[in-house]
């Protein structure tokens, strides 16, 4: 279908159905506060170190992360666009309109962002902001070592069981305890749909996402 070679017709997956295969085999983890800080002081190495504060501060999905350029960034605005996304090295359009959606940035993770482009080899507009060397910067780095990193940092902390999903997860979970409205929730998670988030309809503007994120962001960056 998509080289032509068959007219476009209705996706043969849709007719097949894998009894619990839609289910999780186990709940997500989510982290406190004092574990999440437990994690990050077995994280030494940079970028590493500024990667987790990112995802933890903006919730963001790990391909989102890794694609980040830093045009991305509005600095006077303190917002970040999420345009792309990277899985295995290649790199693709955002996952929905929705993921699009810009993300405001706290000015302690604005801090922390510029104090790694200080010490990064590629700090150009278009560079990637996570950029490896050990592809001369043409490639973001790449999922499986980011993800040994984490899971070492874990189980130094005790804590098992964890990925970069992890963060995105408890962005969620302290997103309910700083009391944001289910609308407001949405709106920083990047969700199509707010039944993903918790199943009951809202609405939200900028100043109070801002706030909102701000909170979170603080719990994340208090050290």
């Amino acid at each position: 279908m998509l080289w032509e070679y068959l007219p476009c017709g209705r996706n043969p997956m849709e007719l097949v159905k894998i009894q619990g295969a839609s289910k999780r085999t186990q709940e997500p983890r989510n982290l406190t506060v004092e574990e999440f800080h437990g994690i990050l002081g077995h994280v030494k190495r940079e970028p590493h170190r500024t990667m987790i504060l990112t995802a933890m501060c903006l919730g963001l999905r790990v391909s989102e992360l890794l694609a980040l350029k830093w045009r991305d960034v509005d600095w006077k605005r303190l917002r970040v666009r999420i345009e792309r996304g990277a899985v295995r090295n290649r790199i693709d359009d955002a996952k929905t309109a929705y993921s699009r959606k810009p993300m405001p940035i706290d000015a302690g993770l604005a801090e922390v962002l510029l104090a790694w482009r200080r010490k990064s080899e590629f700090v150009n507009d278009d560079d990637w902001i996570w950029a490896s060397p050990a592809m001369a910067g043409e490639k973001p780095y790449f999922y499986t070592s980011l993800l040994a990193a984490v899971q070492a940092a874990g189980k130094k902390a005790g804590i098992e069981g964890i990925g970069w999903h992890t963060f995105r997860h408890t962005y969620r979970t302290w997103l309910d305890e700083t009391g944001a409205p289910t609308g407001v929730q949405q709106k920083l998670m990047r969700q199509a749909d707010i039944r993903t988030t918790m199943n009951v309809y809202g609405d939200a503007i900028p100043e109070t996402m801002r706030e909102v994120n701000g909170k979170v962001a603080k719990m994340a960056l208090r050290a």
